[in-house]
């Protein structure tokens, strides 16, 4: 069976796959010349756990990763085994606290995801669902717009979110969908259950099978004559109420 892998790219990324799983880490490509303490540090840190590092001129780097965008340190590590629906039963059925789950119908913007799934780790969120179709998934761009929080965070692919959010409602766990026009706002609802908070697409919102499979619809109260928030936004405003209610 081949192994996936990519590139890790930038000190974020690569401190916080080292804090989370050093062994998924092959090898590390480090930019010649003058090196900032901190890319020094993480090459001191990879030689000892004994993981080979070659510096090479900017231009080869650069060419090597396929990014100008690494801050003059890069590694290739091995893509975390993709998780599926009966994972994410089996991460709540194994939860001592009230599930969080993030849902993302869609979102395309791997900046978006990335930012999305540094929220939900700040918030202490047990995983990031997104379909695998229509959908971005784990790549470069994700890794470092989530500073390295998708190397800690599970990110949960389904082939069918509404046949997995069915799921996570026959697991107890009440799911919730950000709508504008929906008639109560998240700040009157109860957040303190255990909850997947659904987030829709950055141009088109929920998806309308989405939309029905949801038990609540939410929304974030804004002033008149603005337009809805970016979704990384917007999930940190559900998020953060949640972590707000349950103290």
């Amino acid at each position: 069976m081949s192994v996936e892998t990519d590139w890790l790219l930038g000190p974020n990324a690569l401190e916080a796959q080292l804090d989370a799983d050093p062994t998924r880490i092959l090898e590390a490509l480090v930019e010649d010349g003058k090196r900032s303490a901190r890319v020094e540090a993480l090459v001191a840190r990879l030689r000892k756990l004994g993981i080979a590092v070659q510096s090479s001129p900017r231009a080869q780097l650069d060419k090597r990763v396929a990014s100008d965008r690494h801050q003059g340190i890069a590694a290739r590590w091995r893509l975390p085994e993709a998780l599926d629906e009966s994972d994410l039963v089996a991460l709540v059925e194994k939860s001592a606290t009230p599930a969080l789950i993030l849902v993302l119908d869609g979102v395309q913007d791997p900046h978006n995801l990335g930012a999305c799934i540094r929220t939900a780790a700040a918030a202490g969120a047990m995983a990031v669902v997104v379909p695998k179709d229509r959908a971005v998934g784990l790549t470069p761009t994700v890794m470092r717009a989530s500073a390295g929080m998708a190397a800690r965070l599970p990110l949960v692919r389904v082939t069918n979110l509404a046949r997995a959010l069915e799921r996570l409602k026959k697991a107890g766990v009440w799911v919730a969908g950000a709508a504008g026009e929906a008639s109560d706002t998240v700040y009157q609802s109860d957040l303190k259950g255990p909850l997947a908070i659904v987030m829709g697409s950055e141009g088109d919102g929920l998806r309308e099978l989405t939309r029905k499979t949801c038990d609540f619809l939410w929304k974030i109260p804004i002033a008149p004559g603005v337009e809805s928030l970016n979704v990384s936004v917007a999930a940190g405003v559900f998020l953060f109420e949640a972590v707000r209610q349950r103290g």
